[in-house]
Formats: structure tokens, C-alpha cells, sequence
């Protein structure tokens, strides 16, 4: 069997752009004609210059080559141009034509891929979502604690036994900055007033996008102690572990932390600093499922936890999906909502959540067919955004500490 075509597709999504602006998706198909695919999670560069980027590694790395050699692959892609580093873009083009190759392997075998990477471990899920709370003009309000505590309990009411949600201000390409008082007493506000709300019945998530120095990360978490979230995500930049563990060391919090890094040994690193208890890798960007399954076998020796990231498609979470139905040291997936809407429209059948957990597919590969009607009807992305962005602008203290957010009394 080998791997003769690659297409992609850069899939707009509809406002209000949940999971990104767009989504990555590959298709891969081999000489005895069975199809794969696969998402590649790049935020870098615009997906023009992504499209002709996955072109250049297929044409070098797979094209002709047997789908089920996905560690030849590996190790040629990683090492292209004399490089062997974890390149973030050149690691979310493998991620997605890894897992398409996954898909193949699957289907070739009549075999789900959990199957092939250790076997079931577990028949359900775990799932969080992130909070969107509504205004009465039905835009998101991520502002207002008073919809943040409604948003909880719907969402609480609904099966979900985690909440994530991010009051620390933004995140700017100037981060990390010492937040204000404001943002900090804003932040507990949140905390206080959900986990008043929803009781133990759901774990607290604080997600952060590495807004703070180690400083300002160590003040805030001691806000938080009182209300026992299960997780303070990134406290730091990416990119130097020891920040991070002097965090982990000056908190009773777990710290989480994985979405921008890739391969195992950006993992290593974390978990040899102690920086981190759970690890958010996204399948999509970390190198591909195998490359997963490498990562949660060293955090399983160090005691960690896999908690796997997902904001993008619904290819990339059935990866994400496939990885934690056969890993024993996973603790939670994110998914986004209970997987309707667009992510539900894009495949032939949407993931299946049942009572705040995701049931793994038992169908051959990943267990997800595209939508190619859906899948042309919103393609090409012909937006200049890319898929997130960050405030160009530094942190202001004093605009943070104006800004209106304040609780209402209680209704």
C-alpha cells in the first residue's frame, strides 16, 4: 500500500468562529483507493502559505510510501533541512498528515485506532467545555459574572463536570506582565461565584494564555487557592520550563500547560522541571498520534496526566479522541460544547457526547467521514486573519483597572 494523493481543504467557519477562523483538514488517499484524513492545528502563518507548506512535506516525506510507516515519517519530516527541532508549523503539518495516515491504517486493519496503539482503556470520556456566555443580543460576553455564573449551571445541568473559563485580562504579544488588582480581584470574583454556584458537582478550570510573570502568576493563584480549581493553564509563556515550575512550587493549584508546545521533547522539559501535573497536548500540533502516545507514556512515569487541547475541527478532536480512549493516565478531554453546530455540520455524523462525556467511535480509523458538501460550501477561507491572534498592544494597568466588569447583586 502507498500513500499517492494529499488535498487540502481550508474550511471557513461561521461566526462566531468557535474553534478558530479556520479549520486545516487533509485528505490523503492511497493506490488501493482507501481515503484519509487529518487536521493540521498552524497558527503561524496564513493558511495560503500552509497549503503549499503541507504540499512541499508530502511531496518530500510521503508520497509513495507505505501509510503505515508513520515513524519513518516522523523522523525524516522532524529532521528536514538539517533541523531535528520541534518546529511548530513543520510538527502541525505531520500532526495532520500523521493522523490521516492513522485513519488509513485503521481502515486497512477493520480497526479503530485505539485499538492499534494499545487498546481500549476507556469506553467514555471525561469532557469540559470552555463557558460562552450570552448577552440578550445573543453576542458572547466573557465579561460579566453574573452570565458566567448562568452559562455554569446551564452547562452544569447539561453533564458537564468541568468548566473552563479565562477572566485574567488579555493576552498580548507583550506577555507575561504583572496583572492589576482589578484583573486579580476580578479573577477570584469569577472563582468564587461559580464554584459557589455550581458546588462540588464541577471541577474549576482557570485558563490563562501565559498572560503573567512568574511573579503575577504566584499573587493570583493564591487568590484562587480558597476555591480549589483542578487546574491553572499556563500561567507563563511557553518556552522556559523553570519559569513555569516556580509557579507549580508556589501553589497548591495543579498547573496544566501543553497547547503551544510540540514534541516529546518540549514535554520532557516540562516534566523534568516539574512545570506541570497535567499535559494539554493538541493532536494536531504535537506531532501526530504516535507522537502523543510517546508524550503520555513519559508523563504516566512522571505521575502526570493527559488532558488532551482542542480549539479547532472535529477531525482533530476525533485524533485527540482515538489517543485517550487508550491512555490510562488520561484525565479529561475539551470539547467544545457537546460537539453540535458547525462541528457537528462538517461531518457525516457528529461526535457522540452523552451526559458530559464523549463516547469513542468504534468505526475503523478515526471514526469520522467530512462532510465534502459542507466542506466545499465553506471553502476557501478567503479572510487575512489568522486562525487566533493576540492584542498587538501592551498590557495597560489602568485601562485593565477601569474596565467595567463589576458583580451585580445577587437575583
Amino acid at each position: 500500500m502507498k500513500v499517492v494523493s494529499c488535498e487540502t481543504h481550508i474550511v471557513a467557519t461561521p461566526p462566531p468562529h468557535v474553534g478558530g477562523m479556520y479549520w486545516i483538514f487533509v485528505s490523503l488517499r492511497t493506490d488501493c483507493g482507501i481515503e484519509g484524513v487529518g487536521e493540521v492545528y498552524a497558527a503561524s502563518f496564513h493558511p495560503d502559505v500552509m497549503v503549499h507548506a503541507i504540499s512541499d512535506v508530502f511531496e518530500r516525506y510521503l508520497q509513495g510510501q507505505d501509510p503505515h510507516h508513520v515513524e519513518r515519517f516522523f523522523r525524516e519530516a522532524f529532521s528536514s533541512g538539517f533541523t531535528q527541532r520541534p518546529d511548530l508549523t513543520m510538527m502541525g503539518i505531520v500532526s495532520g498528515l500523521e493522523m490521516a495516515c492513522w485513519d488509513i491504517i485503521g481502515k486497512a486493519a477493520g480497526k479503530p485506532v485505539y485499538e492499534l496503539i494499545g487498546g481500549l482503556v476507556n469506553k467514555k470520556l471525561r469532557s469540559y467545555t470552555y463557558l460562552y456566555p450570552k448577552n440578550k443580543h445573543g453576542e458572547y460576553d466573557y465579561n460579566n459574572v453574573e452570565l458566567a455564573v448562568e452559562c455554569a449551571i446551564e452547562n452544569r445541568d447539561r453533564g458537564f463536570t468541568a468548566l473552563k473559563f479565562d477572566p485574567a485580562g488579555p493576552y498580548t504579544a507583550y506577555s507575561g506582565h504583572m496583572l492589576s488588582l482589578e484583573d486579580m480581584d476580578k479573577s477570584a470574583t469569577f472563582c468564587r461565584r461559580i464554584r459557589e454556584a455550581v458546588g462540588n458537582a464541577c471541577d474549576l478550570l482557570f485558563g490563562t494564555h501565559g498572560q503573567m510573570t512568574p511573579a503575577s502568576a504566584i499573587r493570583l493563584a493564591k487568590r484562587l487557592e480558597p476555591h480549589d480549581p483542578l487546574w491553572f493553564e499556563e500561567p507563563v509563556p511557553p518556552g522556559q520550563s523553570e519559569a513555569m515550575s516556580r509557579v507549580a512550587q508556589h501553589t497548591s493549584i495543579p498547573v496544566a500547560t501543553g497547547e503551544r508546545l510540540t514534541t516529546k521533547y518540549e514535554f520532557h522539559d516540562v516534566l523534568k522541571h516539574g512545570a506541570a501535573s497535567i499535559l494539554q497536548m493538541n493532536l494536531g500540533r504535537v506531532g501526530g498520534i504516535l507522537e502523543g502516545k510517546k508524550i503520555a507514556a513519559i508523563a504516566e512515569a512522571h505521575y502526570a496526566q493527559i488532558a488532551p487541547h482542542l480549539y479547532n475541527g472535529p477531525v482533530g478532536a476525533a485524533a485527540s479522541i482515538q489517543l485517550a480512549a487508550a491512555t490510562p493516565n488520561f484525565l479529561i478531554q475539551e470539547s467544545i460544547g457537546s460537539w453540535d453546530g458547525f462541528h457537528a455540520e462538517v461531518l457525516v455524523e457528529k461526535i457522540e457526547w452523552q451526559d458530559g462525556y464523549i463516547i469513542p467511535s468504534d468505526k475503523p480509523g478515526l471514526g469520522v467521514e467530512l462532510n465534502m458538501d459542507v466542506v466545499r460550501a465553506h471553502s476557501p477561507y478567503k479572510g487575512k486573519s489568522l486562525h487566533l491572534a493576540m492584542d498587538p498592544r501592551p498590557y495597560d494597568y489602568q485601562v485593565q483597572s477601569s474596565e467595567s466588569w463589576r458583580e451585580q447583586p445577587e437575583r
